[in-house]
């Protein structure tokens, strides 16, 4: 069962240029366009216009979203950063530029009239549309693939970039290198009119919220069996009829959210107490109050996070 609209961070409208990627000369020329947008990022901020998204979902930094800026008005305050080639759209070619260690170049973007950082996931939750807020989840996970694998895991001398930022090379020993994706699965786990939910050490602290149960997928695991092995281990449930709802790309830093729901073969909880605060059965009455805000027991996520959908789809009886 599908979304009939993508989860944020999903939607991507760029192509991400495979075979151009193959032309550095071209990524060069690109690169100094003036006909190319670049967006900057800062540590965990990136840069938006006027504060609010464009009502038809434009791409352009001159009205709002996204603060895409041209190489004119970067390059010269450019020390150390370089950009990333996300992808093309009608004809433009797309950037993503990181300035967290170029201090002179960001201190000028931010002097720019009606630009300004902000945090990465709070733009997407209020300031872009969907297409920007995928744009912008390839830009942020390309980033922070690159700041982490600066150096070759083969023999450990320095990488450079190479295919517009989609490859590291290492110039000693020629292994390649290319960003990673980490599979999450995600699930709602259903025993007829209520729901399993949790709440994870060090993520869900807040009294009363709870989600979805999570982990990520092991090496040689298929996902039905890593739904069934991490509720298992999380809250000592077996479960039955595993089904795929939907997937959400998460950028913090590069994860692919599998959703799920499953059905409740056990019923009795046996709490990983390292791993969880607690995981509780909700009847679905609660869980509907819930997503209205108006249960005093139980908090759970907003819209931006796959869990609510996956939550919301189960309490509205979408869950075959």
């Amino acid at each position: 069962m599908m979304n009939k609209q993508p989860h944020i961070f999903a939607g991507n409208p760029l192509d991400r240029g495979e075979v151009e990627r193959r032309d550095e000369a071209w990524i060069s020329d690109k690169a100094k366009d003036p006909a190319s947008r670049f967006l900057p990022m800062r540590g965990p901020g990136v840069l938006v216009a006027n504060g609010k998204a464009a009502a038809d979902g434009t791409l352009t930094g001159d009205a709002s979203g996204l603060g895409w800026l041209g190489w004119a008005e970067l390059e010269p305050h450019l020390t150390t950063a370089s950009p990333l080639f996300l992808g093309q759209l009608d004809g433009v070619a797309y950037f993503v530029i990181d300035l967290s260690k170029d201090d002179n170049a960001a201190g000028a973007v931010e002097t720019l009239d009606g630009y300004r950082f902000e945090e990465a996931r709070a733009a997407a939750e209020s300031l872009l549309s969907g297409a920007e807020a995928g744009i912008m989840a390839q830009g942020r996970a390309q980033v922070n693939w690159h700041n982490r694998h600066g150096f070759c895991s083969v023999c450990g001398q320095p990488t450079v970039v190479k295919r517009g930022g989609q490859k590291r090379e290492c110039p000693e020993c020629r292994a390649e290198h290319f960003p990673r994706v980490d599979p999450v699965i995600i699930m709602v786990v259903a025993d007829g009119d209520r729901c399993l939910l949790g709440q994870s050490r060090g993520r869900l602290a807040a009294m009363n919220r709870y989600s979805a149960l999570a982990g990520f997928v092991d090496q040689g695991e298929a996902i039905e069996e890593a739904v069934a092995r991490e509720v298992m281990e999380e809250a000592g449930i077996r479960v039955k009829n595993v089904r795929y709802h939907s997937s959400q790309p998460w950028p913090f830093p590069s994860s692919l959210m599998i959703g799920c729901h499953a059905e409740a073969d056990s019923t009795d909880i046996a709490m990983d107490n390292e791993e969880m605060t607690d995981v509780q059965w909700f009847d679905r009455a609660e869980v509907l109050l819930a997503l209205e805000g108006k249960s005093e027991k139980l908090l759970v996520p907003g819209p931006i996070a796959i869990a609510h959908h996956l939550i919301k789809a189960w309490a509205n009886g979408e869950v075959g």
